[in-house]
């Protein structure tokens, strides 16, 4: 397979998600993570405040399982703050990796639809098993 074109890049998986992200790098050449080799700038550890300035200036998608999304107002004001479009993975319990890739594998193409229709960002998608569903954070639809 020939390298990845940096250019072809629209999906970051944060650190929240390490194993999916590094799983969808390996089987969508359009998907980047924490500590990829085409985004040094982003190594493990790096706090919020320092990443999703980097990814949301790259016009990268953001996938999320932070669980913490909706009570961190910093962090969702953060993306807002930086247009970003983020797709949180949502759910009560916590998925391993495998069901988290049977997840998004599921809605892919809803995701794709998302990102077509909303256009640019600042925006927020909670995926869950029924549908992708639009976010509200700190008082305002994204």
């Amino acid at each position: 397979m020939p390298p990845i074109d940096v250019r072809g890049v629209r999906f970051f998986v944060d650190e929240t998600s390490l194993g999916v992200g590094r799983a969808l790098a390996l089987l969508r050449r359009d998907v980047i993570h924490t500590n990829h080799p085409l985004i040094p700038e982003v190594p493990l550890g790096s706090l919020d405040d320092d990443w999703i300035p980097k990814v949301a200036a790259r016009d990268l998608v953001v996938i999320t399982r932070d669980k913490r999304i909706r009570t961190k107002h910093a962090k969702a004001m953060l993306y807002a703050a930086h247009k970003a479009r983020v797709f949180w993975i949502a759910g009560k319990r916590d998925l391993s990796n495998w069901d988290t890739m049977c997840l998004l594998t599921r809605r892919w193409e809803d995701i794709e639809r998302e990102i077509k229709e909303h256009g640019p960002g600042p925006w927020f998608m909670a995926i869950n098993d029924s549908k992708l569903k639009e976010m509200q954070i700190h008082g305002r639809t994204s």
